[in-house]
């Protein structure tokens, strides 16, 4: 089936005389063998603190977090930005792999990552990419980076010289690459785990079979551009270490093809129409200076507000509305029109809208990255949590958000715009250790 798949896919998908643009490239991954994979699967290093890692690895030598939150085997006084963690974080990655926790495949593979929370599923293709498609923005970008975490995983990148954690990229929808993936994930799969922290499903099947190897490679080929969904700051980190490999082989005097595993790094793809976006909620630490009753007749002026009875959905309903938390009543805000531009793909997202109107001319805050009076908290978390930081942690004011949408995302990316800071929050996560790729495989 697959032989005749191939040249159906390049006579129907791809133009005439057109280069490839987005081109993926399989690699000899190290996985943790099957019976070993419950023990080693663990969140991206992003996602928890060093001392909620610490309570996770607590008492598994075998957890990842050792290899990409390495401070967790030093006293919490040590700085995650010592040398001697990095230094740790590579000497762990070595005994993970002497030890047989992470075994190198034989053959060049691509590997399908499928993700279930819920009744959700989601199937991506892990595969190299290049580093020149991220300069070249094939592999386009929607969110700024911040210099010191970029920084941070560039040299944890560089010392391990691999990549350990998983870049998340999305794509709109091909039903040829559909179609590979169904068939491939028919089996089922090598390994199999359940995250320790969400409780989601993971599962992995190698594609190693040529034929197999080629179709998804030929599917892939008429897909102009990916779209990082999350990991701007482990792409730009691979990017980073790619160039520094590249003048270091130019230097020494190599002949740079482009084609080497230095000109790649590791992402998932994963096709649109699956991902599953979660709101990502705002607290306020007080009123600037204002009494409940006064920063409610502020904020009439840009919405309408209507106090939510019991019984009543606290998710907003559809874009331009969201659900405030005020003085132990919840409430609903309608944007008013004209209080936005709505032809604008970044002054129409609600997450502006609400800095723009209500955040920043209300309560006079400043740079939404860096104002030390707003919290960001990800909608896996619920509304409950917000109502305990308003209740009993201290905050004024709590927002919950009607999610961002992919195509919203894809669509600000397409116009070379940068998305404010915490608008999109994907879930559930890709895990870290399943799949490690060498920088030298």
């Amino acid at each position: 089936m697959l032989q005749r798949v191939i040249p159906r896919i390049r006579s129907v998908l791809r133009p005439a005389q057109t280069t490839r643009l987005l081109h993926i490239q399989p690699f000899k991954a190290f996985r943790p063998p099957p019976e070993l994979t419950q023990d080693l699967i663990a969140p991206p290093y992003d996602t928890l603190s060093s001392e909620e890692a610490r309570v996770l690895a607590a008492g598994n030598s075998k957890s990842f977090l050792r290899v990409n939150k390495a401070e967790i085997d030093f006293a919490p006084e040590v700085s995650p930005y010592d040398e001697k963690v990095y230094q740790k974080a590579k000497s762990n990655l070595e005994d993970f792999i002497r030890n047989g926790w992470l075994i190198r495949d034989t053959s060049n593979s691509f590997y399908i990552y499928a993700q279930k929370m819920g009744t959700h599923i989601q199937y991506g293709v892990c595969a190299g990419v290049r580093v020149k498609d991220y300069k070249s923005n094939i592999i386009k970008k929607h969110e700024l980076t911040v210099k010191k975490k970029e920084d941070d995983r560039t040299k944890l990148t560089y010392i391990q010289n691999a990549n350990v954690g998983l870049v998340f990229l999305t794509y709109r929808q091909s039903t040829h690459i559909d179609a590979l993936v169904q068939e491939i994930t028919r089996a089922n799969p090598e390994s199999r785990a359940i995250a320790p922290d969400d409780q989601t499903e993971h599962m992995v099947w190698p594609v190693s079979d040529p034929q197999k190897v080629a179709a998804l490679q030929a599917a892939f080929e008429p897909v102009p551009v990916a779209y990082i969904a999350d990991g701007h700051h482990r792409s730009a980190s691979a990017f980073r270490v790619g160039e520094m490999k590249i003048d270091e082989a130019k230097a020494a005097g190599l002949n740079v093809t482009g084609e080497e595993p230095f000109c790649h790094f590791m992402a998932v793809l994963f096709p649109a129409p699956q991902l599953q976006v979660l709101n990502y909620n705002r607290v306020v630490r007080d009123l600037n200076g204002l009494t409940a009753d006064q920063f409610l007749a502020k904020v009439c002026e840009k919405f309408d507000v209507n106090e939510l009875k019991q019984g009543q959905s606290l998710d907003p309903p559809n874009k331009g509305t969201f659900s405030m938390y005020l003085n132990g009543k919840w409430m609903r805000l309608a944007a008013k029109s004209g209080s936005f531009d709505a032809a604008d793909p970044v002054k129409s997202l609600d997450v502006q809208v609400l800095y723009d109107n209500l955040l920043s001319s209300i309560l006079a805050i400043g740079n939404p990255r860096t104002d030390e009076r707003i919290k960001y908290v990800g909608g896996i978390r619920g509304t409950n949590e917000l109502v305990s930081l308003v209740k009993d942690q201290g905050w004024a004011v709590a927002f919950a958000m009607h999610p961002v949408s992919v195509d919203e995302v894809m669509d600000i990316a397409d116009a070379g715009a940068i998305m404010p800071p915490k608008a999109t929050w994907f879930e559930p996560k890709l895990k870290s250790g399943l799949i490690v790729r060498t920088l030298d495989s």
